[in-house]
């Protein structure tokens, strides 16, 4: 009677390719995952800034009070959530600018809350040197890794 199945110097060797490929396979599965989560911080940094501008639009129109003082940009990125009051609606409705915050998606924060993942500038601040101030004027990622492309996510 004859049996049938592998050797011990197959199986090794199947083991052994397995292995190679999979060495391989990693860079460019590593490689796969931090293009999606460039493209998650593309998005979400857009869909961050369409909001802000969205704002400063509606101040600009009237819809939203503001004193002499201030930029008409938003105080924080919460509001744009949050909503504020159309001033120009007799029944006061509220504008709200995004439907919820993304986490910043190169940075990883869990004790904070989505809009504390971002760095925020504020309109008196230089594009070289972002700053908090009174108003959100740009967002920025804080993490300081660099992209595929070299640049660093925080100048996205």
């Amino acid at each position: 009677m004859r049996v049938r199945g592998f050797t011990l110097i197959e199986v090794i060797i199947t083991v052994v390719i397995v292995a190679i490929l999979a060495t391989g396979a990693m860079p460019v599965i590593q490689l796969t995952i931090k293009r999606n989560k460039e493209s998650e911080l593309r998005s979400d940094l857009r869909e961050i800034r369409t909001a802000i501008d969205l704002y400063k639009k509606a101040v600009d129109g009237g819809k939203i009070r503001k004193s002499l003082e201030q930029t008409g940009y938003p105080p924080n990125l919460e509001v744009l959530e949050t909503g504020v009051q159309d001033v120009t609606s007799p029944k006061r409705k509220i504008l709200r600018f995004i439907r919820k915050i993304p986490r910043d998606p190169m940075t990883n924060y869990p004790d904070r809350t989505a809009a504390q993942t971002w760095g925020t500038r504020s309109y008196d601040s230089d594009s070289d040197n972002p700053r908090e101030g009174v108003d959100v004027y740009d967002i920025y990622s804080l993490s300081l890794e660099k992209g595929v492309n070299g640049t660093s996510y925080n100048t996205w």
